[in-house]
């Protein structure tokens, strides 16, 4: 019977061969920023064919010391140093990395392995380090190219899933992902990309798969079965990915054998950019609320920071900024001042009769066509604030967790306490429910609206999707549209919320900074505006909404 290492053996291009140029390797320590306190050894392989006249592909290896190692069974530089020979990859510089360490502060005491904390996150924290300290540090040595299209990132066990989480946050820095024996399951909320996939956006990655039948199978889940459901989702959202399995543990016997073949794969047609793929009509909600081919537009230029955003149904579009402004930008015109108040504007909205509201530092005023105000609200701080049809205004506080109403007499009273930090509101269609988001919660809350105009029968309904590096997510302004979904701005996308309360799409935030507000607009209320950086975006939707 066969040896494990026979059934797979190490491929021509994992041997040194006569007549192919060795590439360089380089050690080095680092001390760093973003995860405080951490040392770690990194080693940078430079192949023989580089040149500083050009650009230079880079890929990024997690628990670096093994996979450099030209003694071990990946010997990564030695199959680097035949397929660049060969041609079949491209001039690459690897970057070996280990996991970070918290040294002991005295002989005795106990030092941190940072290990799993930077790896198995779900979170940008890994890649904002990649980005922010390490290659900015091997890029003064080299010349890197800045292509997101000329990065690959990979590692095994949780250097796998380590992988796919930097160019999943970040497909503007890492385009291709070679994971093997990945460990996405349970240990810190990995399990959860099967289901993200599913309802995020497609992102320009490529990604090579190797897993084992008899991998681990432990508390955490079984890291087979993880594989098999990260791949089911692959495919249902059209991603361009390669799923190789075998009947080895969680080992690198089989991962070494197909090194080759799957750096290969991962760089084949380069330099042709990886696009967003296109996903299968029929399997996914995104072919129903966002296109493939539409993208943010920024609407002029910088100008005053512009912080909230609101429609009315002929399709004129208002912003307020941090200076006070509030501007009009007409369906079919430029952007031009329609009011100015002191101080910032903390919330924006339309009623049904066309009337300006904003939440001022202690007051609600409201501007009719011809620009000349009221006050109608002056107790409390507001902040996001909805119109309805029948003239109450309901507003939160952003000192206070309730939830005002304002009725048309102008008797205002709390109809809600308890929230943490309430901030953007929204009705139903026919306003018999009343979504409030929760800045510093994972929920969008909903609430029966009585005939008194009083709220009742809340309950923590909508359940969002959160990144590992925060409890909670940053819930800034709500919308609904004619389906009866609620769209809630998170700090990791926009987030569809279907009618039982359920995550069903994450649209990608505008690039820029966090969203502060959202609104469907234009001349059918299919223009999905948002405000995000202190700038102003647009993108076309699949939806209309209830303007």
């Amino acid at each position: 019977m066969s040896t494990p290492e026979e059934k797979y053996p190490l491929a021509p291009e994992s041997f040194r061969h006569d007549g192919v140029p060795v590439g360089q390797i380089t050690k080095h320590t680092w001390t760093s920023r973003v995860f405080p306190g951490t040392v770690r050894d990194y080693w940078v392989y430079v192949p023989a064919q580089y040149s500083a006249d050009k650009p230079a592909c880079v890929m990024v290896f997690q628990d670096g010391g093994g996979y450099s190692n030209v003694e071990s069974r990946m010997r990564i530089p030695v199959v680097f140093d035949n397929l660049i020979h060969q041609k079949d990859i491209p001039v690459i510089i690897g970057i070996f990395i280990n996991p970070g360490f918290v040294p002991p502060v005295e002989e005795g005491a106990s030092g941190r392995p940072n290990r799993s904390f930077e790896y198995d996150a779900v979170s940008g924290r890994y890649v904002q380090f990649l980005e922010e300290e390490i290659i900015p540090e091997v890029r003064k040595d080299y010349n890197l190219s800045s292509d997101p299209n000329d990065y690959g990132i990979s590692g095994g066990s949780s250097g796998g899933i380590c992988a796919f989480t930097a160019a999943w946050f970040r497909p503007d820095v890492f385009r291709r992902v070679l994971s093997f024996v990945g460990s996405f399951t349970n240990l810190r909320g990995g399990d959860v990309y099967p289901a993200l996939i599913r309802k995020t956006e497609v992102k320009p990655i490529r990604v090579f798969i190797q897993s084992g039948e008899n991998d681990m199978n432990i508390f955490a889940g079984s890291w087979y079965r993880a594989n098999q459901h990260m791949a089911s989702s692959f495919e249902y959202m059209g991603y361009d990915y390669k799923v190789v399995i075998g009947d080895q543990g969680h080992d690198d016997i089989q991962g070494a054998s197909v090194l080759p073949d799957a750096l290969r794969w991962l760089w084949r047609d380069h330099p042709r950019p990886i696009e967003r793929p296109v996903a299968p009509a029929s399997r996914q909600w995104a072919t129903e609320i966002v296109s493939v081919d539409s993208k943010w537009e920024q609407i002029g230029d910088a100008g005053s920071q512009v912080l909230h955003v609101a429609a009315d149904a002929l399709g004129n579009v208002y912003t307020a900024s941090d200076s006070g402004q509030i501007d009009r930008l007409p369906s079919n015109g430029r952007r031009a001042c329609f009011a100015k108040v002191s101080g910032p504007v903390h919330g924006l909205a339309i009623a049904p009769d066309g009337q300006i509201f904003a939440a001022l530092e202690d007051e609600i005023v409201a501007f009719d066509s011809n620009c000349a105000s009221k006050t109608v609200v002056s107790i409390c701080t507001p902040a996001g604030l909805v119109v309805s049809a029948k003239g109450s205004v309901y507003f939160t506080d952003r000192c206070n967790p309730y939830v005002w109403q304002s009725d048309p007499k102008g008797h205002t009273r709390i109809v809600h306490k308890g929230i943490a930090s309430p901030t953007g509101l929204r009705f139903s269609a026919n306003e018999s429910l009343l979504t409030v988001a929760d800045s510093k919660g994972r929920w969008g809350w909903s609430f029966q609206v009585q005939p008194d105009g009083s709220l009742a029968n809340e309950e923590a309904f909508h359940r969002l999707e959160i990144s590992d590096e925060t409890s909670v997510i940053g819930a800034s302004s709500v919308l609904v549209d004619t389906t009866g979904c609620f769209y809630i701005a998170t700090s990791i996308g926009i987030q569809v919320c279907d009618q039982e309360g359920r995550v069903s799409f994450i649209i990608d935030n505008p690039p820029g900074g966090a969203t502060t507000s959202i609104s469907f607009g234009g001349d059918e209320g299919n223009i999905l505006y948002a405000a995000a950086g202190g700038r102003l975006y647009s993108r076309p939707v699949l939806r209309k909404g209830v303007v």
